[in-house]
């Protein structure tokens, strides 16, 4: 093996593991999140639920600025010292956060851990350097993995832990990082060549910035717009599960955990194993409109079905939506130039970060209301009902969508911008 092929490899595990990390740092606090907010709040759990909404949303505020940040810091510096920076200030925050000692803290916790969280848009991007461009959805296939797995250790371990101390999970994931940290400041080399790096612009390192070049290139605002009701759809999940399944099933922090963790099974099958058999018969668009398809199918089961079990089965079944992100991420990837990937990623790090503000905003207030002392009728699964709208809200984009050629003369699926852009 020669070094060159060394280095890719070494890289790989690198971005691997830091998406594993960051899924299993997202996921290791979410069983003990509701209860962690109703024990410094003082509160019941129709208002945890719209509190958790508020964090969730502060969170993704914080991507949303910064992933456009650290993606063109990535273009320029590489993509190494982006990614280590991010891991340290993510060990930091965990503990942080592990150790508040009121809800305003958890605030402040969640605003720096959206901040260093942006190591996402650098990793991606790394992801894109060393892969081939007809590769790079099996690769981003390989990113969802990564990141079902971290969802397979994560809730196992937080809802395990949780029942112990709310607090452990943080303690957990905050050595999570600094393992991580360590590992990628001895081993992970350098993706970015130097004649593929460029001056940075802070013009271009904002969400407008990012927006404005990205409508240059031919087919991505129609893409955003497909990934933007995506992202609204399935932040369901991470936005709401934890206090959905307390209020439609009565389950503790341990049982949650392992909900969350069957999940992540699913999500590696479906990644690992049919994505990219998927890709290959149906291509990109298609096999996109498979996962969002089932995922309505399964948000509309979660709602009007409150029997446990049932909600056990819907959570392998819609395991199918984990086709949707990389394949879209995948055909926004390939509008992009060498040298530009990072801003690429960090702008759908942004898309995605717009819908997970939207998502608790609109998902946990409803959800809190219709689980509250004055709701006119008991019904949990009034946010997954919304949740399916905006699915099948994405599968239409899709459906109206067809291919055009890219500028190699090679037939692709991609959806055309409203502008003609």
């Amino acid at each position: 093996m020669s070094g060159s092929d060394r280095g890719r490899g070494s890289a790989t595990v690198f971005i691997v593991a830091t998406i594993l990390i960051d899924a299993i740092g997202f996921g290791i606090i979410i069983p003990v999140l509701p209860r962690l907010v109703m024990e410094l709040g003082d509160l019941n759990l129709a208002d945890a639920t719209r509190m958790g909404g508020w964090l969730a949303a502060v969170y993704a505020a914080m991507q949303f600025l910064c992933g456009p940040l650290a993606g063109n810091l990535g273009d320029r510096f590489g993509r190494r010292p982006v990614l280590l920076l991010a891991l340290a200030g993510l060990s930091i925050d965990y503990l942080l956060m592990g150790f508040a000692p009121t809800l305003a803290w958890l605030f402040v916790g969640r605003m720096i851990a959206g901040i260093f969280g942006a190591s996402f848009s650098p990793a991606t991007a790394a992801l894109a350097d060393i892969t081939a461009p007809e590769d790079r959805a099996k690769r981003f296939g390989l990113v969802g993995a990564s990141f079902g797995i971290g969802f397979i250790i994560g809730p196992a371990a937080g809802g395990l832990l949780g029942d112990i101390s709310h607090r452990a999970p943080f303690i957990a994931a905050a050595a999570l990082a600094a393992v991580n940290f360590v590992f990628g400041y001895f081993y992970f080399p350098e993706t970015l060549e130097p004649e593929h790096r460029r001056r940075f612009s802070l013009a271009r390192a904002n969400p407008i910035g990012a927006l404005l070049v990205a409508r240059k290139l031919h087919g991505v605002l129609g893409l955003a717009g497909v990934l933007l009701l995506w992202n609204v759809a399935s932040m369901v999940y991470p936005a709401t599960w934890a206090y959905f399944a307390i209020a439609q099933y009565g389950w503790s922090s341990g049982m949650i955990g392992a909900s969350l963790a069957l999940a992540g099974v699913s999500m590696v099958i479906v990644q690992g194993g049919l994505l990219g058999r998927t890709v290959k018969r149906f291509r990109e668009r298609r096999t996109a409109m498979i996962g969002t398809g089932v995922a309505a199918a399964c948000y509309l089961g979660y709602a009007v079905v409150p029997f446990a079990w049932f909600g056990l089965v819907m959570i392998v079944l819609s395991a199918l939506q984990a086709l949707v992100q990389p394949t879209v991420t995948a055909l926004m990837s390939k509008r992009a130039p060498a040298d530009a990937q990072g801003e690429m990623q960090g702008f759908i790090g942004s898309l995605n970060a717009v819908g997970a503000i939207a998502a608790p905003l609109l998902l946990n207030p409803t959800l809190s209301y219709f689980t509250g002392p004055h709701a006119p009728v008991h019904f949990p699964g009034a946010a997954f009902v919304i949740a399916a709208a905006f699915a099948l809200l994405t599968f239409l984009a899709l459906s109206l969508s067809r291919p055009v050629r890219d500028d190699e003369g090679d037939a692709r699926d991609q959806i055309p911008s409203a502008t003609g852009a």
